[in-house]
């Protein structure tokens, strides 16, 4: 046999056998990089060590987590609110609603070896042992706390209140007050040129019981908010199913919206977590803080927001949610919510007013490897939804009620989503944490098209940092996205048309797919404030041919008192 072939087979079948290494307790040694408090000035010649990086491995005595990160890629610049673990301390500056990761007073437990994060269930590698050793960081390395991305600048808008945040922190109450607004253009196409405003203020609030009354791994959780403005899709474009910006409906026309009040407790050892009370599906599943850096896609891909078995934020629900984490690089989420039109108690506080319909059953799983020396994040996530509720047959939707009864195999019937959605680091630059680098990312939604207007949604994008090399807290992205009318709502449609009656004023066709280009560029301006110039390019609003196309140009603000 030749010989480079059976090199080639030796390393693999060493990447794919049980090492020491993965049974190995999660805090096992070091990094071989030092974590230092050094920051690096964006201006300064800083190049990675490329004899080090590039040298050859023995697989039998080092691999990517014992070789440690290069020291250039984990510098961190001069504006960064993040310690030199990568890990932040709460009250963080830089967090957005969508961004804050759950408080997690278990993580203050003797012993834990996460602070936000959940612990493993067992100290085994999942899918990551199956990679070569010089991959796989996982072998002696555990993963990072935090996985977020700093949406409202690097710092606070008013630094003053430091002091007061720290110490009602230290007494177990955390906050975050935030001011996000989005004024987009139509520039050509669509409908009508012109300009839309919207606004959202969110203030939310953490309680740790655990330091407050000695209820060990106990917090509460409340977040109220207040939405202004009308979003452009409708009047301006044509639109009807996808909304252009974050910020758009659900906030009931009140000064306080209630959008979360729940509960979480952290057992056995910071391995589990559960939360339960009033909450959005979309604050946990389906979601990613990069997806959310994206107006389209925040918080959840489009073709799940449209269901009402989907709470999407910031609509919520009863629900419950349970977390666990198999192995060091693998996670597990199910919960269960009941469904009620999304149209039900805008205001959130009436919630006797709620009709409940069924119940949403979501399980999710994740895998997450660290790759590389230099341990580059993915994340790459599987889910399924059922939603118990009987929704009408969307071949019934575009016809009259007595030409609808005599269609032949009209039924009512439950919804299934599914979901798959993946993002991976591709290079690291300035620190340690999730969000140091530039990542791909790409997904795809199927929903049952017999009681959905949108059955098919797949999106494919990049988000980078450091693209200008003097701003390396600013970010790049650009996510292409496709959405697909379901066949039973496009039947109706055709059945309308053919026998001659109204679409209605609102569709000026069958209605068939349409295609969104959104590109960004985050400005990390100054302490606390993000400015964000959008550009997005629509295929097809409304989903038909009537309307070619249209480009939107607009500002997104974020400031983070």
């Amino acid at each position: 046999m030749d010989t480079g072939y059976l090199a080639l087979a030796l390393i693999v079948s060493w990447g794919a056998s049980p090492h020491k290494a993965a049974a190995a307790p999660q805090t096992l040694e070091k990094p071989v990089a030092p974590v230092t408090d050094a920051i690096v000035s964006p201006s300064a010649k800083v190049r990675p060590n490329i004899t080090a990086a590039t040298r050859p491995l023995n697989t039998g005595m080092m691999d990517a987590g014992s070789l440690g990160p290069d020291p250039a890629a984990i510098k961190r610049p001069p504006n960064t609110p993040i310690p030199p673990s990568g890990v932040p301390v709460l009250p963080t500056p830089g967090y957005a609603t969508m961004s804050v990761q759950s408080y997690a007073p278990a993580g203050d437990q003797q012993g834990a070896a996460h602070t936000l994060e959940l612990d493993a269930l067992t100290s085994w590698e999942g899918p990551s042992g199956l990679l070569p050793p010089r991959l796989d960081a996982l072998r002696r390395m555990d993963m990072n706390d935090p996985y977020y991305v700093p949406t409202a600048g690097s710092g606070h808008l008013v630094p003053q209140l430091t002091g007061p945040r720290n110490w009602l922190h230290d007494r177990g109450f955390t906050f975050s007050f935030t001011y996000k607004g989005e004024a987009m253009g139509v520039m050509t196409g669509g409908l009508e040129k012109g300009v839309s405003y919207v606004h959202e203020l969110t203030l939310q609030g953490v309680f740790d019981l655990e330091r407050m009354a000695h209820l060990k791994g106990w917090s509460v959780h409340a977040l109220v908010m207040e939405r202004a403005g009308k979003a452009l899709q409708n009047g301006r474009l044509g639109e009807y199913y996808v909304a252009m910006q974050e910020v758009y409906s659900l906030s009931g026309n009140v000064a306080a919206h209630l959008v979360d009040l729940y509960a979480e407790k952290r057992f056995m050892q910071n391995r589990m977590d559960v939360i339960f009370g009033r909450m959005s599906l979309t604050h946990v599943f389906a979601t990613s803080p990069l997806l959310c850096s994206f107006m389209v896609t925040c918080s959840a891909p489009v073709a799940l927001k449209q269901n009402p078995g989907f709470s999407v934020y910031p609509k919520a629900t009863w629900g419950a949610r349970v977390r666990l984490r198999p192995t060091r690089d693998t996670a597990l989420q199910v919960g269960a919510y009941s469904v009620s039109a999304l149209t039900d108690n805008p205001s959130g506080w009436a919630w006797g007013a709620e009709n409940t319909t069924g119940l949403s059953l979501p399980i999710e799983f994740t895998w997450q490897p660290f790759l590389t020396r230099n341990r580059l994040p993915g994340h790459y996530v599987i889910g399924y939804a059922h939603d118990t509720t009987r929704y009408a047959d969307k071949i019934s939707s575009a016809l009259p009620e007595k030409v609808a009864e005599t269609i032949p195999g009209k039924r009512s019937a439950p919804s299934d989503m599914f979901w798959v959605e993946a993002d991976q680091m591709i290079y690291r630059r300035g620190g340690r944490n999730m969000m140091a680098g530039g990542y791909l990312m790409a997904g795809y939604v199927h929903v049952t098209p017999r009681v959905v207007n949108l059955s098919d949604q797949a999106y494919a994008g990049f988000s980078l940092v450091g693209v200008i090399p003097s701003r390396l807290t600013d970010r790049l992205g650009v996510l292409y996205s496709w959405y697909h009318v379901s066949r039973r709502r496009r039947e109706s449609q055709i059945l309308a048309q053919d026998a001659g009656l109204s679409l209605g004023s609102t569709l000026h066709g069958v209605q068939n797919d349409s295609h969104i280009i959104e590109a960004y560029y985050a400005i990390d301006a100054f302490p606390g404030v993000l400015i964000q110039p959008t550009f997005q390019y629509m295929i097809h609003p409304g989903e038909t041919h009537h309307i070619p196309d249209a480009s939107i140009m607009g500002l997104k603000l974020i400031a983070n008192l």
